[in-house]
């Protein structure tokens, strides 16, 4: 049947907020639709190259970002801030793990967060959940709470700027690895992070001089710019839907609000609206992968997704938890595997890994998303498929968020500097410090 790009309409959907202004919403939409695209077809096929590669284990995606984006924390230092610490942890990946990365951020589009209750109740008091800045704001309030369509518009002009600021990082000077000492964020480095990193910074300062004094061009592009993706979960189908074009040159439909896209897990039914909407858009499409999912699920998962078997079209993102990965991963393997899909199998040691302290704060421990990403490479290995990246909700600020580290962030400290909007992010130093570990692990995979 041919795809229709406002299909979804018509099928069963979850994780949608109620708008008491259908009027206006539809308004909104179509001011939307006449809007330019964020981003263009060529980008995203690029983009489909280079998981490709990943897929085939020749590269690694390295994925991460907020977990959700803020209206009223949005600052040019975040940006910044962000994309210089995917910029570490991509040099610590590639020179110490010895393989090229793929750099996209969960960012210029994040903001609707899928909940686990449609409802929030406090003192007696019930109010619609908060569903990120793109739906209703976090203030707990009945006019905070109330779903507003203006907000679509909000949310695309912030991730134009967005992508403004992040197109001109990873062109205009910042990426270029002779000023690799310019990419300190501004704040401390534990200790054993900061001698780790000074010495990679030696060893590629001495490496690009080893190439300059070889007649290799200092002024190379690839040693002054980098590739830079952008990607979100596409959660709020109405704001897809509008984004959603025909490139000229292929007349394939692309979703323009991202680069890449994915399916959470509580939206990832075969036959329900996410599945179906980005079925038939040429993006990447990744699809989170919880330990309930069963072989037959992400092989169907497969056939709608990626009915061409297209090497980068499909990215299945593991998220089960450090104590149920090993009994859940083998077995969506082996069946992925014996059916001939080309996917690219990603690990987010985040979502499956949260719990609450006794003081109310919702984190994650480090050693617990260490131990999942670790058995997420012995288990590839001992079936013989690639682990081809790693997708984080992490901060390039010093937020106190996540337990563990070098700098042993505790549950009693978590208050200090708690700012995440809903879930808990890794902060720079415990980003780098993954990167390090995760670098290991590849050089010993490859072994």
């Amino acid at each position: 049947m041919k795809w229709n790009k406002d299909a979804w309409r018509s099928l069963p959907i979850k994780q949608q907020p109620i708008y008491s202004d259908l009027d206006e919403l539809k308004k909104t939409e179509i001011r939307l639709s006449t809007l330019p695209p964020l981003v263009f077809a060529g980008e995203v096929r690029s983009l489909k190259k280079e998981l490709a590669s990943a897929s085939l284990g020749k590269s690694f995606l390295l994925q991460g970002g907020d977990c959700a984006e803020s209206f009223a924390n949005y600052r040019a230092d975040n940006i910044k801030n962000m994309f210089k610490v995917i910029l570490q942890m991509s040099a610590v990946l590639t020179f110490a793990g010895s393989f090229p990365i793929v750099k996209v951020g969960r960012i210029a589009g994040q903001f609707a967060k899928p909940r686990s209750s449609d409802f929030e109740e406090i003192n007696g008091v019930k109010l619609p959940s908060y569903r990120g800045d793109i739906v209703n704001d976090l203030e707990f309030t009945k006019e905070a709470r109330e779903p507003k369509p203006e907000k679509l518009i909000q949310a695309y002009y912030q991730s134009a700027t967005t992508l403004n600021l992040l197109r001109a990082f990873a062109r205009g000077g910042l990426a270029n690895l002779h000023e690799i000492n310019k990419w300190n964020l501004g704040f401390a480095k534990a200790a054993e992070i900061e001698t780790k990193f000074s010495n990679l910074v030696s060893e590629i300062t001495r490496a690009l001089d080893f190439m300059e004094a070889c007649g290799i061009d200092p002024e190379a592009q690839a040693i002054n710019e980098t590739r830079f993706y952008t990607s979100h979960e596409a959660l709020l189908l109405p704001y897809e839907e509008a984004l959603t074009r025909i490139d000229s040159t292929s007349g394939d439909w692309y979703d323009c609000s991202a680069h890449m896209l994915w399916i959470g897990e509580r939206t990832r039914g075969l036959n329900e609206a996410h599945v179906n909407f980005l079925s038939g858009v040429k993006n990447p499409v990744g699809v989170k992968v919880g330990p309930t999912a069963t072989p037959d699920e992400v092989l169907g998962l497969c056939e709608k997704l990626n009915p061409e078997n297209e090497a980068g079209r499909l990215n299945l993102i593991v998220r089960m938890g450090a104590d149920k990965i090993d009994s859940n991963l083998p077995k969506l393997l082996k069946a992925v595997k014996s059916e001939g899909k080309i996917v690219l199998w990603s690990s987010d040691p985040m979502h499956g890994n949260t719990f609450k302290t006794t003081n109310n704060y919702k984190t994650r421990a480090f050693d617990k998303i260490l131990k999942e990403v670790k058995s997420f490479f012995e288990i590839h290995k001992s079936e013989g498929t690639y682990p081809g990246g790693i997708h984080l909700e992490m901060s390039g600020d010093d937020v106190t968020e996540c337990t563990g580290g070098f700098f042993n962030v505790k549950e009693e400290t978590l208050a200090k500097r708690y700012e995440t909007q809903c879930d808990p992010r890794l902060n720079a130093n415990q980003a780098l410090e993954l990167a390090f570990l995760v670098a290991d692990l590849l050089k010993e995979f490859k072994k």
